[in-house]
């Protein structure tokens, strides 16, 4: 597994969110995660029927901003994403590729109409940026409810797991790690 997380924000991600989010992924994940320039990408680049920017679009911009090959790379954005199996997706990865993306759009509080809750969104991000990375460095999905690799239906599911493995996902993680 790669010792580096490199953590690309998307146009205006707030440092100190960045900052508390790479120092808790340097502890889950027993690596270094260093944040990255901001990358731009203009709103001219969302599917304007949908108002949603599509996920291989951005893994592309990715990649060509992002070429060499030094380590995984976490993305971060608030453009509201999807695929073309899925309406919307609060994050993907790529194995091979060895890059994850979160959005953070849908785990906002106030995307559901209640107050915004800056903590909260930490919390949900952590726990979203910790299931993409799993995907990343070759874990699958757990069926464990409370596990971060968990799969996401919908904010409910996301707000029930933990942002850290389950014991049989960071025993899977630790052999990979070896």
């Amino acid at each position: 597994m790669e010792s580096r997380i490199r953590i690309v924000p998307v146009n205006a991600v707030d440092g100190v969110f960045l900052d508390r989010l790479a120092l808790c992924l340097e502890e889950r994940f027993l690596a270094s995660a260093r944040i990255e320039r901001s990358l731009i990408v203009p709103r001219s680049a969302l599917n304007s029927t949908r108002r949603q920017l599509f996920l291989s679009t951005l893994i592309t911009k990715v990649m060509r901003a992002f070429p060499d090959d030094d380590g995984t790379i976490l993305t971060i954005t608030d453009f509201d994403l999807y695929k073309t199996s899925q309406r919307y997706i609060f994050g993907d990865a790529d194995e091979m590729q060895r890059i994850a993306i979160i959005s953070m759009h849908r785990l906002r509080s106030e995307f559901y109409g209640e107050p915004p809750d800056e903590n909260l969104v930490f919390q949900r991000t952590l726990k979203e940026c910790v299931h993409e990375l799993g995907h990343a460095f070759g874990l699958k999905h757990c069926y464990n409810a409370r596990c971060a690799m968990y799969y996401s239906n919908s904010i409910f599911e996301t707000d029930n797991k933990m942002s850290h493995f389950c014991e049989a996902c960071d025993k899977r993680i630790s052999r990979a790690r070896q």
